[in-house]
């Protein structure tokens, strides 16, 4: 009976996510193949000095490439909206870190604040997410520090798309063309118009496009582009335990056709949280005071609406929500 209390108890501790007393940093380049290298930022635990560190626009603490503390970590890959970079969920990345996970996330190459130039073409994304998941797990410098079968997946907006790709589903784009005809006014068809992309990119979709990465056992889908393209039939194959946000007042994604469309379809249902007040993009991180003035569409949140205490809350229960779901 000791015996096994001591087994017991051991597997606990293995099976617990370590808690370092800092937030260790870097920036990689991964080879894409006959593309140009990949940007990528991880964050993982140490017990190294951490300092104010300024990343693009945001001061972080953290340390730069220091030694990665603990082992048997679980791995949480991250898929940023259009038009951000790899730093778009730093806040999310950082509460990860602090909780004992390794938080990786990668500039998807066409559909950064930087290079717009293949912003629709959406199959693009869950291949580069691909390569930051083979990249961590078999490339990366301290990857004998992760555990490969505990590995998660975050996305917002194209990145909350590109996760539900990569869990199993398989949307069909030739739902857009329909979409924007019903809805012209809204934002995402608005977008199209003005980036001059013909609603009916179906036609272009590499017939190998939406493939799954069953390396990935959990998933947080933040207000997902292009939910209505799913389906039933297109989320079947969604097996792993899913979070699913949606913001109350998400003019970009009008509720019904996003989100609740997810959620309705799924085959399992998703924890699932409704956020009072919000705004599609209260779910980056609180701006400082140069983002705001140079991007307000990005930073400004409704009257009343705190974005830096629902970042607290939301990032404690995406924690919470990995920590099970990986366990």
């Amino acid at each position: 009976m000791k015996l096994f209390a001591v087994v017991v108890v051991v597997y606990a501790l293995l099976a617990t996510p370590s808690f370092a007393a800092n937030v260790g940093f870097e920036e990689v380049k991964i080879d894409n193949g006959a593309e140009p290298p990949l940007t990528v930022g991880i964050w993982y635990p140490t017990d190294a000095a951490a300092v104010g560190q300024t990343i693009g626009s945001d001061t972080e603490t953290v340390a730069r490439d220091a030694p990665v503390a603990g082992r048997g970590l679980p791995l949480i890959v991250i898929s940023h909206g259009g038009g951000g970079w790899y730093d778009s969920h730093y806040d999310t990345a950082v509460a990860l870190a602090h909780a004992g996970f390794v938080a990786a996330a990668v500039s998807h190459a066409g559909d950064t604040f930087d290079d717009q130039s293949r912003v629709m073409q959406l199959w693009r994304r869950p291949v580069q997410l691909h390569r930051l998941v083979d990249y961590m797990l078999d490339e990366w410098a301290d990857h004998q520090h992760l555990d490969k079968a505990r590995i998660g997946a975050f996305g917002f907006s194209n990145g909350g798309f590109t996760v539900l790709v990569m869990i199993g589903g398989v949307p069909n784009l030739s739902d857009i063309a329909p979409y924007c005809q019903a809805h012209p006014d809204h934002d995402l068809c608005t977008a199209l118009h003005d980036a001059g992309v013909d609603p009916g990119l179906a036609a272009a979709v590499p017939v190998d496009a939406w493939v799954p990465d069953p390396r990935i056992k959990a998933a947080v889908v933040a207000a997902p582009a292009f939910g209505f393209a799913f389906g039933r039939a297109g989320l079947s194959g969604v097996r792993v335990p899913v979070q699913l946000w949606r913001a109350a007042n998400d003019r970009h994604q009008p509720d019904p056709y996003y989100e609740a469309e997810v959620r309705a379809d799924l085959p399992r249902p998703p924890e699932y949280h409704v956020v009072p007040n919000a705004g599609h993009y209260d779910f980056l991180p609180p701006c400082n005071a140069h983002l705001a003035r140079k991007m307000p569409a990005l930073c400004d949140s409704l009257p009343g609406f705190d974005r830096a205490a629902f970042h607290e809350q939301f990032n404690g229960d995406v924690v919470d929500f990995f920590r099970t779901a990986l366990r």
